[in-house]
C-alpha cells in the first residue's frame, strides 16, 4: 500500500488517527456520504491494522453474541440478562449488510478473503453450568435473531458438533451445548486493509505510515494535528476541521492531550493475552467451530476462554485461549511507560477507585502471568481432553485497555465495552475501550457520526445513502421476523457464506 500526503498548508475536512478497523470503517461511510470530503489517515506503524484489527491479536472474531456468555449474565435473582446479546447481534447484521454493500459496489474484493461460515456454539458442563445455558437459550428463543439456535444435552449430538471437545470426556459428566449454523469468522486485519486501499484510491484521500501524531490543539475552530515522521525525525502540522482518535490502546493518551472537557477524568486498564497455536494439520482439521465457555471469576471479557476455528492468510488455524496478563503498554508495539503516563490529576482518583473495585481482576491477571506451560494445558484440556502439549505452541496476542471513568457513586468504575467520548462541538471524537470492538464497528462509527456531524446526518441525501448501504437503517431486526430474514437472506448471499448443517 503506497502513501501519499496531502499538502498540509491548507485545512483537510477529516483527520483519521490510526489505520485500524474503526478509523477504515468511519472513512469508507463518510467518503461515500459526502465523495467531495478530503481525508488524511495518520498510523505509527509501517502497515495498516497490524495492532487489534490484526487477526492474531484480536481476541475474538465475528463477535455476535451467538455463542459468547460473558454477554449474557446470570443476575443475582437467578434470571439470564440477555438484553447485551440482543443489541450485539443486531449491529453484527447491521456490519454485514455494510460489508455486503462494499462488495456488490466492487469496494472491497472476494468476500471469502475476509469473511467465512463458522459454526457459534457455546459449551458447558456440570449441573449448574447446563442450568444457565439452557435457560439462557430459553430467553434468546424469545428474540427473533436467535430463532434459528439448537441446543442439546446428549453427548452423541455434541460428539457430531465438535467431536475433539467430546473425545476422552467422562460420559458421565453432564454437558450441554447451543450451536448457531450463521455464524461467522472474519478476519479483521484482511478487511481493514481492503477497505484502506479502496479508500486511498479515491480522490483527496492520503495515507501516510510511520507518521506519530504528538500534539492536538484546537486552534480558530480548526484542530492543529502535529505529527512527527518516526523513519526521518521530520515534524508536520496538519489542520483539520475534525480528528477521529481511532488509535486502539493509543486513544487515552491522545484523548489526554487533545485537552477537550469531555475527555476528563478518563482511565486505561491495560490487557495482554497469549494464546495457544495448533500446530498439527490433523487436529486443526478435525475441528471446525467456534466453542466459547464460561469465564474464570474476576476474567475480564476478552479472556473468556474457546477453541477457535479461524482462516487465516488463507488457511485454516486453530487457537485456544486467550490467557490474559498485564503490561503496562496500551499497544502491542507500544512503551512500557504507557500506563504511567496516562496518570492525570482529573483520572487519578477514578483509576484508584476502579483498581480498588476489581482486586479480583488483578489477582486473576497476576495468576495468569504466573502460568507455567502446565497450567496453559490444564486450561486447554478441559476443552480439548486429549490434547497433548507437542501439537501446541504459545503466540503472543495483542493489548487491550479497558476503559475507566468518573463514576459519582464508586470515584471510578472499569468498563468492558467501548466509548465514543466526543467534544461538545463535535469536532473531535475517540473510542475507547475492547470488546466487542471490531464486529460492531459499523454501528459504534454511525453512532459517533450522529454526534459529530448531526445536521448531515439528518439530511435527506445521507438519509437515502445510509438506506442503500445498511437495508435496515432506522429499524429494528430483533422484533421484525420478516425483515430479520430478508436481510439475512440478503447478505448470506452477497458474503456467499456457505452455510450447513
Amino acid at each position: 500500500m503506497t502513501s501519499k500526503s496531502t499538502n498540509s498548508d491548507k485545512a483537510v475536512d477529516v483527520v483519521l488517527i490510526g489505520a485500524g478497523i474503526m478509523s477504515a470503517t468511519l472513512g469508507v461511510l463518510l467518503k461515500e456520504l459526502s465523495p467531495d470530503l478530503t481525508i488524511q489517515i495518520f498510523e505509527r506503524l509501517d502497515v495498516a491494522a497490524a495492532e487489534s484489527s490484526d487477526a492474531w491479536n484480536n481476541a475474538g472474531t465475528g463477535h455476535s453474541a451467538f455463542c459468547e456468555l460473558n454477554y449474557t449474565p446470570q443476575l443475582a435473582d437467578g434470571t439470564v440478562e440477555t438484553d447485551k446479546a440482543v443489541a450485539i447481534a443486531e449491529s453484527f447484521e447491521v456490519s454485514k449488510q455494510f460489508w455486503s454493500f462494499l462488495v456488490q459496489n466492487k469496494l472491497v474484493s472476494s468476500p471469502e478473503t475476509f469473511i467465512k461460515s463458522i459454526p457459534h456454539m457455546s459449551f458447558v458442563w456440570g449441573a449448574e453450568n447446563v442450568a444457565f445455558l439452557n435457560k439462557r437459550f430459553n430467553n434468546l428463543q424469545e428474540c427473533e435473531l436467535f430463532k434459528e439456535m439448537t441446543y442439546s444435552e446428549n453427548p452423541e449430538q455434541l460428539a457430531e458438533w465438535m467431536p475433539l471437545v467430546m473425545e476422552g470426556r467422562n460420559p458421565e459428566e453432564k454437558v450441554a451445548a447451543t450451536r448457531m449454523m450463521l455464524g461467522t469468522d472474519v478476519n479483521f486485519g484482511a478487511l481493514t486493509r481492503m477497505m484502506l486501499t479502496t479508500l486511498q484510491s479515491k480522490p483527496d484521500v492520503a495515507m501516510d505510515f510511520n507518521q506519530e501524531v504528538r500534539k492536538l490543539k484546537q486552534k480558530d475552530g480548526l484542530w492543529e494535528v502535529k505529527v512527527k515522521d518516526e523513519e526521518t525525525g521530520k515534524r508536520k502540522t496538519v489542520k483539520a476541521k475534525f480528528v477521529f482518535i481511532g488509535a486502539g490502546g493509543g486513544s487515552l493518551p491522545l484523548l489526554e492531550k487533545s485537552d477537550i472537557p469531555e475527555g476528563k477524568g478518563f482511565g486505561g486498564f491495560p490487557v495482554s493475552g497469549q494464546w495457544l497455536k495448533c500446530v498439527n494439520p490433523a487436529v486443526i482439521e478435525h475441528h471446525h467451530a467456534k466453542v466459547y465457555g464460561k469465564a474464570s471469576v474476576g476474567a475480564p471479557p476478552m479472556s473468556v476462554p474457546h477453541l477457535d476455528t479461524r482462516m487465516i492468510d488463507g488457511k485454516k488455524a486453530l487457537l485456544f485461549g486467550p490467557y490474559a496478563g498485564f503490561s503496562t503498554r496500551f499497544l502491542k508495539n507500544g512503551s512500557l511507560l504507557d500506563l504511567p503516563l496516562s496518570i492525570k490529576a482529573n483520572n487519578i482518583r477514578p483509576m484508584i477507585a476502579a483498581g480498588l473495585d476489581n482486586l479480583p481482576l488483578t489477582k486473576y491477571l497476576i495468576d495468569q502471568v504466573r502460568q507455567s506451560p502446565e497450567d496453559r494445558m490444564e486450561a486447554l484440556r478441559e476443552y480439548l481432553p486429549a490434547a497433548e502439549m507437542k501439537d501446541w505452541e504459545l503466540e503472543t496476542a495483542g493489548q487491550r485497555v479497558q476503559v475507566i471513568k468518573k463514576d459519582e457513586k464508586h470515584g471510578g468504575i472499569l468498563e468492558f465495552g467501548t466509548e465514543v467520548v466526543a467534544a461538545g462541538d463535535g469536532s473531535i471524537a475517540a473510542l475507547l475501550g475492547a470488546s466487542p470492538g471490531a464486529s460492531t464497528a459499523v454501528s459504534i462509527m454511525i453512532t459517533l457520526m450522529k454526534r459529530c456531524f448531526k445536521e448531515e446526518m439528518e439530511s435527506e441525501e445521507w438519509q437515502t445513502k445510509l438506506k442503500q448501504m445498511i437495508p435496515s437503517y432506522g429499524k429494528t431486526l430483533s422484533n421484525d421476523s420478516q425483515l430479520c430474514r430478508n436481510i439475512r437472506a440478503q447478505t448470506t448471499h452477497a458474503l456467499n457464506l456457505q452455510i450447513t448443517e
